[in-house]
């Protein structure tokens, strides 16, 4: 057998085998690595996990987060879009878990139909708070116990002169603790000014603030009621001049004087009841012993 066949039947074979070898591996393109592919944003996690799912199962093309503004859009990133959904999904939760404030005091708005100017009522020592409040009204009213002598009721009188005018549909009383000492034991007025909150003819909150003026007793009434204050929130001259006075008035304060003389009469007659200082005093007659 010539060399020539020979040959040409090596070059069939190994091209055969060539054949055969490149049927085995196909024409079909390399897949690229999962690390390669570029990553899909969402808007928020709900979406990406509903358009993942729907993606995987009819092949659909999961829609990139794009913040589009003038026409242009541009890719957010992962963790914006992380943060706007874990800040909407709080702000849902809180709209619809937070409770409605509500307050302590229940007031009803007192009418105010043809009232033309809003003051302070000062009663006097015959008048008597009780028929003043009513007690079947659900209406609320700021009384104040103070004394015409005391510098501290002085220095609140044009503060509570004002409230009348930021809050009309209010009440508002003020009397001498002085003239109505069962009305101020029964309330546990210790010290003046003393500011109590009443509803109908119940007492239902106290003013325990050192600083007394018209912008604390104004945040008071609200926390308390509700209530918002009017627009004029300012002391005006007129407020200083009444119904309550706004200097201490100088007079004679007859309950401590009585207090005073009593307490020295006692002590005297005590003195003068002692054995040891019997024989201080002439034309007493003195024991001695033999």
């Amino acid at each position: 057998m010539s060399p020539a066949p020979d040959r040409f039947r090596s070059m069939a074979i190994m091209l055969l085998v060539a054949g055969i070898a490149r049927l085995s591996r196909g024409d079909v393109a390399e897949l690229p690595d999962q690390a390669d592919v570029p990553q899909k944003r969402f808007r928020t996690a709900e979406m990406a996990d509903a358009v993942m799912g729907a993606a995987q199962s009819a092949g659909l093309e999961p829609l990139p987060g794009e913040a589009c503004a003038g026409g242009r859009c541009e890719e957010s990133s992962p963790s914006e879009a992380l943060l706007s959904a874990v800040l909407h999904s709080e702000a849902q939760s809180q709209n619809s878990t937070e409770p409605a404030k509500t307050y302590k005091v229940s007031c009803d708005r007192r009418n105010i139909t043809g009232i033309e100017r809003f003051t302070v009522l000062l009663l006097n020592a015959s008048q008597d708070l009780m028929e003043l409040l009513n007690a079947n009204s659900t209406e609320c009213s700021l009384v104040l116990f103070y004394t015409t002598w005391c510098q501290f009721s002085a220095n609140l009188a044009p503060h509570f002169n004002a409230l009348p005018r930021v809050f009309p549909s209010m009440h508002f009383l003020a009397l001498d603790a002085s003239q109505h000492s069962s009305l101020s034991t029964r309330f546990g007025t210790v010290a003046v000014p003393n500011i109590l909150l009443f509803q109908g003819a119940k007492p239902m909150a106290r003013f325990n603030q050192t600083d007394r003026t018209l912008e604390t007793l104004t945040s008071f009434i609200t926390n308390q009621t509700g209530f918002e204050a009017g627009p004029d929130q300012t002391v005006r001259d007129e407020d200083r001049v009444g119904p309550l006075p706004a200097a201490p008035v100088k007079s004679i304060d007859w309950l401590f004087v009585f207090s005073v003389l009593f307490i020295s009469g006692f002590a005297l007659y005590a003195v003068l009841c002692t054995d040891s200082v019997r024989w201080l005093i002439p034309g007493q007659d003195h024991e001695h012993q033999d």
